[in-house]
């Protein structure tokens, strides 16, 4: 059962039948730090693959993606062939969407050879969106978030760039919610005002 706590809305603990998948991702992921290369991308990539799905659709088929892309190891991603993309293609446990997994694939190049300069993909990210987060006022609602910000308009066109595609700035700030880079839980949520360590970040967007 779900407990009573105040959540942001989207993760729809007050429905009828709420999606026991989607509150754990509010109150466990969504919006906490992550600074580990392996788990910035499996985040990249499965943003990437909600364009345009719901982001539930994304978490019922988490364990089949990480499966399917090798716990999403850029290093074992990147030497995917057409034999992998087949398999891929073939699965039916993920999204098999030809553009995305071809993307996918070329984005772990690109994440590695981002990584190789920066010393770390966490540390890049870090040079695009270096300030502390900025919470949301006392008064904000859903309204009150954007679907992007000019920071997510700077990666975007940066990570573009370096070769890496669906990486939008709407993507890309769906990213930046994800992994702490800004933070936008809202009042009367449990995670509202305090409740997480500092962490880089700025403005702030909506989820689903």
């Amino acid at each position: 059962m779900i407990d009573a706590r105040g959540r942001c809305p989207w993760a729809g603990a007050d429905r009828p039948a709420p999606d026991p998948l989607m509150v754990a991702y509010h109150d466990d992921e969504w919006g906490a730090p992550v600074h580990d290369d392996l788990e910035l991308f499996e985040r990249l990539a499965l943003e990437s693959f909600q364009a345009g799905l719901s982001w539930s659709i994304i978490l019922r088929k988490r364990e089949a993606f990480r499966a399917a892309f090798r716990s999403f190891d850029p290093r074992i991603v990147a030497a995917f062939d057409d034999a992998d993309r087949a398999r891929l293609l073939a699965d039916a446990g993920i999204v098999r969407n030809r553009a995305k997994i071809d993307a996918t694939v070329g984005n772990a190049a690109a994440f590695l050879s981002t990584a190789a300069e920066h010393g770390s993909f966490d540390r890049y990210l870090a040079t695009i969106v270096p300030a502390p987060p900025t919470r949301r006022a006392a008064t904000a609602t859903m309204a009150d978030i954007p679907a992007s910000t000019p920071a997510s308009d700077a990666l975007s066109a940066d990570l573009r760039r370096r070769g890496f595609r669906f990486v939008g700035s709407t993507i890309v700030y769906a990213l930046m919610q994800s992994i702490g880079l800004v933070d936008d839980h809202l009042p009367g949520c449990f995670r509202y005002r305090g409740s997480l360590s500092p962490h880089r970040g700025t403005g702030g967007a909506d989820r689903r």
